[in-house]
């Protein structure tokens, strides 16, 4: 069945898709996870990596029934400290992360440390016999996720990979909009995320007390070699090669993780990528705009379509993030709090008039090609005409993040699959990764989304 045919078909079924907002069966199911459980379902919770994103997560995953944070994890004995003070003095903290995995009372962890020990804690973690939450990136090198992927194989454990917006009821509503057919056939993606303040741009505040008493520094290190203790790279780790993944792997792979999402996509063929480091001269290596296109074959029920990315920590209009999906039926902007689908469809006669070769034409030659032109391409019959516009907003109160956590403590109840496991977050990685190698490079890079191998 043709796009057109399909998107016919559905509104025959459902009624303009509109009017209304989506969200049938399938989506509702992954809307609402199911939050009743019984004295056996408790789920004992414990973070390694208690900073900004740890505490988030933490917080998120707490807000769903049955679930208890019992052991936390930090380099930092301040962060120690502060976990304790929010979430009570008997939690058990240590700086050592094999410690929290020794315990048997703990059920499930998050990951929530630097980029470059996501793939030694993850697998150690599934090896011990856990449920993993893993923030997003996955891995910082792309030779990394195999040997995550192959243990979670070999585990029982339930591995969830951090992006959220993959659960969000947005994209679910997106999803809904792609799937039917009302895009018509996709032809361009163009995403961006643009932050314009010091946090943003990875400027994190230092606490006062930083030293190598306070801060385990030589394992923060890891394998990166040795260096005197500077705190701004503890701190500020974002900012640098040794430990994370720029703004490829910090923000490409939330956009990449949700267009993969809607358009059940396992990814990219072709990576090239452009920017560098305009402002933010602070000693970071890596660059403050950045720029990727990315070529998308063929895939079963999908044409080959192109994506463009951006970051911007230099943007003067205050920042911001929206994904757009291209189709010859239409275009899907999607941002943090709603969707909107606008119609617009190519025409299928070649038209004339306007800025053509038309008005050239003798008055004698105007009038034969009008009369051949009403000949060749009869007007169509007149059809119920369907707003141009339709806008979907997310409800008040409502936290993909909480939703994503739900999630993966679903599945971990009930034996069930997560959304974004291993094998769809590191699909989600590798081209931010590659966009990396892009750069620093200065190449394009060939990869087989299906195999997850560089080509």
């Amino acid at each position: 069945m043709s796009v057109s045919s399909r998107r016919r078909f559905l509104r025959q079924f459902s009624g303009s898709l509109l009017t209304a907002p989506i969200l049938l069966s399938g989506a509702e199911l992954v809307a609402a996870p199911r939050f009743g459980y019984g004295p056996n379902d408790s789920i004992n919770l414990a973070c390694i990596g208690m900073g900004i994103q740890g505490l988030n997560d933490v917080n998120a995953a707490l807000q769903n029934v049955g679930v208890e944070l019992v052991a936390a994890c930090d380099l930092y004995t301040g962060r120690l400290e502060r976990a304790r003070e929010v979430y009570g003095n008997e939690l058990f903290v240590t700086r050592d992360y094999r410690e929290v995995l020794a315990r048997p009372d703990v059920d499930a962890v998050i990951v929530a440390t630097p980029d470059h020990w996501h793939d030694t804690i993850t697998i150690a973690a599934l090896d011990a016999g856990k449920h993993v939450y893993c923030e997003k990136p996955l891995v910082q090198q792309l030779d990394e996720g195999h040997p995550v992927l192959e243990a979670e194989r070999r585990n029982e454990g339930v591995l969830m990979v951090g992006s959220q917006r993959v659960s969000s009821i947005l994209t679910e509503q997106a999803r809904e909009l792609y799937r039917r057919g009302d895009l018509g056939q996709l032809v361009l993606v163009e995403t961006y995320n643009d932050r314009f303040d010091a946090l943003g741009a990875w400027q994190y505040s230092i606490p006062r007390d930083a030293s190598p008493e306070t801060v385990d520094w030589d394992t923060f290190l890891k394998d990166t070699g040795d260096r005197p203790f500077d705190a701004t790279r503890f701190f500020r780790w974002r900012n640098y090669r040794d430990y994370g993944t720029g703004v490829a792997g910090d923000l490409f792979v939330h956009l990449f993780s949700g267009a993969h999402r809607i358009l059940d996509s396992l990814g990219p063929e072709r990576i090239f990528s452009t920017g560098g480091l305009r402002y933010w001269k602070d000693g970071r290596d890596v660059p403050d705009v950045f720029i990727a296109s990315c070529d998308y074959g063929a895939q079963e029920g999908h044409p080959a379509f192109n994506m463009q990315l951006r970051v911007n920590f230099v943007d003067g209009g205050g920042g911001g993030t929206r994904t757009r999906f291209v189709g010859t039926e239409g275009s899907l902007e999607v941002d943090g709090g709603s969707i909107t689908l606008s119609r617009k469809t190519l025409p299928k006669a070649p038209g004339y008039g306007g800025w053509d070769s038309f008005g050239t034409f003798s008055q004698a030659g105007r009038a034969e090609f009008e009369r051949w032109y009403k000949s060749e391409y009869p007007p169509a019959p007149a059809t119920v005409q369907e707003p141009d516009e339709w806008t979907y907003r997310a409800p008040e109160g409502y936290s993909d993040h909480v939703h994503h956590f739900g999630n993966w403590f679903e599945a971990i109840r009930t034996g069930g699959k997560v959304i974004e496991d291993g094998a769809f977050g590191f699909r989600a990685a590798a081209p931010s990764l590659a966009a990396n190698t892009s750069y620093y490079e200065r190449r394009v890079v060939d990869w087989d989304p299906a195999k997850m191998k560089m080509v």
